[in-house]
């Protein structure tokens, strides 16, 4: 199935970026459309609620004048991530604000809600759906869902345990829709295997929260550029959902990684208030495994400038097998 018209915008490199609690706010977004990726951040970032609507008004009006100044060069189309879980005490009034703006990409976590997809289409929009395993993705895309985003492991924030390579075949066994692939894709040829392994995107978090724009504290974006793999814990202590967290910020919150207790998965709190001492992802920092590719802070254009040399690079010396010899994927 060809990906829908919104995703084959124009773009610099074959990225999402990821929404990313506190940290994806409208300057973050805008600039990476900007630089030609898609951006995105999640409704509950703007609070209060009504801020949300100043967000949108803001984020649409700054990319159109872009476009029209640069029309060789257009930004790309951004999104908006719902936390459809139960305890999101927002959600009726969030998804009637991306309906309001007419939002082009609605991406859903934490549960598959036909009510929402159905408001997200009335006018034209799709929705990708976070899943984490096969028997979700299948739900998702029953209820309405029109593209599928593989939470695979080493992905920050809420991430899975199955490897990409596993979760992407299992999926395209029986889905040829728009399919994207999380999980410690932070340099552009990480990208490109994405690609080669069977997804349409690759969705860019961690890569994106030691920038300038990003609204991250300082000691957040410099333990980012001095982490490694090696300093991911992964819990599901601070938001009752297992997720991937800087070692780094767990011990500067009194908190021995190597040893946290489980959290009881009814304790989910997404709503406005929350249900941890230390906070998700306000104390507690989250990021992926792929950060161990990032050695300095930079701005996004020189992030995604990065990226794309990197990609590039790739394609012209990745070595495959034609059946006689091995040669560049790209001659």
């Amino acid at each position: 199935m060809a990906l829908p018209e919104i995703l084959r915008r124009p773009m610099s490199i074959p990225v999402v970026a990821s929404p990313m609690f506190i940290a994806s706010g409208p300057e973050l977004v805008i600039e990476q459309c900007k630089a030609g990726v898609i951006g995105s951040f999640p409704a509950l970032n703007a609070r209060p609620a009504d801020l949300l609507d100043e967000w949108l008004t803001r984020i649409q009006q700054e990319l159109a004048d872009h476009t029209a100044a640069n029309p060789d060069r257009p930004a790309a189309p951004f999104a908006v991530n719902q936390i459809v879980h139960r305890s999101n005490d927002r959600l009726d009034h969030d998804v009637q604000a991306c309906v309001d703006h007419q939002v082009p990409i609605v991406i859903t976590s934490l549960g598959a809600r036909e009510d929402v997809y159905e408001a997200i289409h009335s006018y034209g929009g799709i929705v990708l759906h976070d899943i984490i395993n096969n028997e979700f993705a299948h739900k998702a895309i029953d209820k309405g869902a029109d593209g599928l985003i593989a939470v695979a492991s080493g992905a920050g924030g809420h991430a899975g345990t199955t490897s990409p390579f596993a979760l992407l075949r299992e999926i395209r066994q029986w889905f040829d829709g728009p399919l994207l692939l999380s999980g410690s894709l932070g340099h552009g040829a990480s990208i490109l295997a994405a690609q080669v392994a069977g997804a349409d995107l690759a969705y860019v978090g961690s890569a994106f929260l030691s920038v300038h724009e990003a609204n991250t504290p300082d000691d957040y974006k410099q333990m980012i550029v001095d982490s490694t793999s090696q300093d991911i814990v992964y819990s599901n202590l601070f938001t009752g959902v297992h997720g991937n967290y800087l070692r780094g910020s767990i011990v500067a919150a009194g908190m021995d990684p190597d040893n946290l207790p489980e959290s009881d998965p009814s304790a989910m709190n997404f709503g406005s208030g929350g249900n941890q001492k230390s906070k998700a992802w306000k104390d507690i920092w989250g990021a992926g495994q792929g950060l161990a590719t990032l050695t300095k802070r930079q701005s996004v254009a020189d992030l995604v400038a990065q990226l794309r040399h990197e990609y590039e690079a790739a394609l012209t010396s990745t070595p495959i097998f034609d059946g006689t010899e091995l040669r560049p994927l790209r001659g």
